[in-house]
């Protein structure tokens, strides 16, 4: 089962991105010429589509993130899954302020 149907062109997110090939790619461990391939049609391996979205598209820091980050989210998903999907919904709408907030600017 498939839970991402649709594929990432990475040019187009660099490109709304504003980043030449050699920052967009080295945040994600890929030389430019690497990059620079997979921009032209060669298949992505799916760690690097994964790290492609989690860095560029969904912007996460993975240099901020850590294993016990994940434990805590399982823990708390099964030990109070109420006060989970509250926090969650705290979050959203914390972020879409934030980005409405950094529109008007």
């Amino acid at each position: 089962m498939k839970i991402f149907n649709w594929v990432i062109n990475p040019k187009e997110v660099r490109t709304k991105l504003g980043l030449n090939q050699q920052d967009f790619w080295t945040r994600i461990g890929v030389t430019q010429s690497g990059g620079s391939r997979y921009e032209s049609g060669r298949e992505m391996p799916k760690p690097v589509q994964e790290l492609l979205r989690l860095v560029h598209v969904e912007k996460i820091d993975l240099t901020k993130v850590k294993k016990e980050d994940f434990e805590v989210i399982e823990y708390l998903k099964t030990a109070s899954p109420d006060t989970y999907r509250e926090l969650r919904k705290r979050a959203k709408a914390q972020r879409k302020q934030r980005g409405d907030s950094e529109s008007e600017h």
